[in-house]
């Protein structure tokens, strides 16, 4: 991002959260013009019809679904916009998808202001805005070498692993429809199969699987 932002974008569904961030905004990037979406389809609306963001804060628990699906079309649509999660989420099954689909920060709500106000000022300067739990999180998975892939794993076929990486890039279902050119009945097919090879239950848990494996890069 070069210089104070002119536009953001907020994606929280807690009114007071919502207002509480918008003041925080508003007090670390003089002149910025916030708007804020309750879902995640409010966002994507906004996208659709409003002007393009240079920073957004997207919180992962919404209503209507995960702000992971944000966050990875953002990456795609407005590259130059720095994107930063804003939730209370701290385990791998977060953090590393909403990495993966583009974001560059990591912030928790629950720590102090003054920090959390301090990590946005830092983003003026290039600095990652990263909770220092989210960033030791991140130091401790680089030194851990990839973990040799399992007899399960080693079973996914080539169509399960291209579904496999565009989930652990964020894509939900009728993107990977759209993009593998094949219907959502057989996207779900695959998912079904690759949950059951990898032992896990949710896309989340899968991309963070296969991050651990080796079988997909590792977050930025």
């Amino acid at each position: 991002m070069n210089g104070i932002p002119r536009h953001a974008l907020l994606l929280e569904d807690l009114p007071e959260v919502a207002d509480w961030l918008t003041a925080l905004l508003c007090q670390r990037f003089a002149g910025v013009q916030v708007a804020h979406a309750a879902t995640l389809a409010a966002g994507h609306r906004h996208l659709d019809d409003g002007p393009s963001p240079q920073l957004a804060l997207v919180d992962l628990g919404l209503p209507d679904g995960s702000g992971v699906e944000l966050i990875a079309r953002l990456s795609r649509q407005h590259p130059a916009c720095t994107i930063v999660v804003t939730t209370l989420f701290a385990d791998d099954a977060h953090v590393f998808p909403a990495l993966r689909a583009g974001a560059h920060g990591y912030l928790l709500k629950d720590q102090p202001e003054e920090r959390l106000g301090a990590a946005l000022d830092g983003i003026l300067r290039g600095e990652p805005p990263l909770s220092p739990s989210i960033a030791r999180r991140l130091l401790r998975s680089f030194a851990e070498p990839p973990a040799p892939a399992s007899a399960e794993a080693e079973k996914l076929t080539a169509r399960e692993r291209e579904v496999l990486v565009l989930v652990s890039k964020g894509c939900r279902l009728p993107e990977l429809a759209e993009k593998l050119r094949i219907s959502r009945h057989t996207v779900s097919d695959h998912l079904k199969s690759i949950y059951r090879k990898l032992n896990v239950n949710s896309r989340a848990e899968a991309a963070l699987e296969a991050a651990r494996l080796g079988l997909v890069a590792s977050p930025r």
